[in-house]
């Protein structure tokens, strides 16, 4: 929820923009005044009461004093203090933690979460392919903001799209469909590069509508599978998106030198990224990983799932063990018991004590004790 309602204040902000320019008619000015709110990034950083640290990270890092003061500052703000004794980290914890800081050099150590990381990766698919979509927009309309602003409407009806299915039909779902239709998009654009008419149009505004939902959900999608405790795998999530943006500003400084490479490469990866997508985890409805060992543990499960609440493959699904009673092979054992201890040539009898029936009478049935 926080990842779409902080895209949709950066739409917002894109929408804002073309009416900033109108009105300062200078670039210098517009830029000192897009950076100028850039400076209240300082005050959350000196100033820890007004932009606390997570309580989640604070434990997950087994940081204890600092986690119980951001939890009592919690409850003081929601008029319901609580005492020291009322948080129960220290006996989870014990008295001699110290604190545990992880950085991105420990995913060479790892075996499932590099490899997520790596995939996710493929979010500069999304952002650098935008320019081959914008591109064949700019051709029907030359105008400047007519192509912004269809690439700001498209993202913001990316970020609906992302709301209203990522939380019914999955993220790993709806990545690997936004996937698929940006490669066949880019693909088909390939194939009608010669033409000009409406079919190139409406395959350019859904390769960049579904485009940004790929660079957008990527980004969700990694926040939600990548340990809390290794902050750098968000952050190498977010510079390849603007390695991505890097590789369209080149294609503009060129004068779209070299655009028919840049578009098969790009169209390239977004096949390859088809394939890799199926090997991530699925993190509806699951708690998020807190240490390498949780990020490790994370299971692939199938593309279609036979029941919501199991993740376990269909072909190696392991069968329920069989009960090692058996009430026919019970009652064989009984009669058989029964007949050998009725015989008159046993070389030897059971003395049974008067007053007492015998443990197997006549009476009882197969089964019975």
């Amino acid at each position: 929820m926080v990842a779409m309602v902080s895209g949709f204040f950066g739409l917002f902000a894109e929408l804002l923009l073309p009416g900033l320019a109108a009105l300062c008619r200078d670039w210098p000015i517009l830029q000192a005044v897009v950076t100028l709110p850039l400076i209240l990034l300082l005050g959350y950083w000196s100033c820890s009461s007004v932009f606390p640290e997570s309580p989640r990270w604070l434990l997950a890092t087994q940081q204890v004093p600092d986690a119980k003061k951001s939890l009592q500052d919690f409850s003081s703000r929601n008029g319901s203090p609580l005492q020291d004794e009322m948080f129960p980290v220290d006996a989870a914890f014990g008295d001699d933690c110290r604190p545990r800081f992880h950085t991105v050099l420990e995913l060479r150590r790892t075996r499932v979460i590099w490899k997520n990381c790596l995939i996710l990766s493929f979010t500069f698919i999304g952002t650098g392919i935008q320019y081959c979509f914008t591109r064949n927009v700019h051709s029907f309309n030359t105008n400047f903001y007519f192509t912004y602003f269809i690439r700001v409407l498209t993202g913001a009806l990316a970020c609906v799209f992302i709301c209203l299915s990522v939380n019914h039909f999955g993220r790993r779902g709806m990545l690997l469909l936004s996937a698929i239709i940006t490669g066949l998009s880019s693909l088909l654009l390939l194939a009608l590069t010669p033409l000009r008419g409406g079919l190139v149009l409406v395959l350019s505004v859904v390769g960049l509508l579904f485009s940004q939902a790929l660079a957008m959900l990527s980004a969700f999608f990694a926040s939600e599978v990548l340990p809390t405790v290794v902050g750098g795998c968000m952050g190498l999530v977010l510079a390849a998106g603007c390695v991505g943006m890097a590789a369209s500003s080149l294609m503009e400084l060129q004068n779209n030198g070299g655009y028919f490479l840049h578009h098969v490469i790009f169209a390239s990866f977004a096949v390859l990224s088809v394939l890799c997508i199926m090997l991530l985890p699925e993190t509806k409805r699951k708690p998020l990983p807190d240490s390498l060992k949780d990020g490790e543990s994370q299971r692939r499960p199938p593309l279609f799932l036979s029941r919501s609440d199991r993740d376990s493959l269909p072909l190696l699904r392991t069968r329920a063990p069989l009960s090692e009673y058996n009430p026919d092979n019970y009652s064989r054992l009984v009669s058989a018991t029964r007949k050998m201890l009725a015989k008159d040539s046993l070389p030897y009898r059971i003395a049974v004590p008067q007053g007492h029936a015998p443990l197997l009478s006549d009476s009882d049935g197969p089964g019975q004790d």
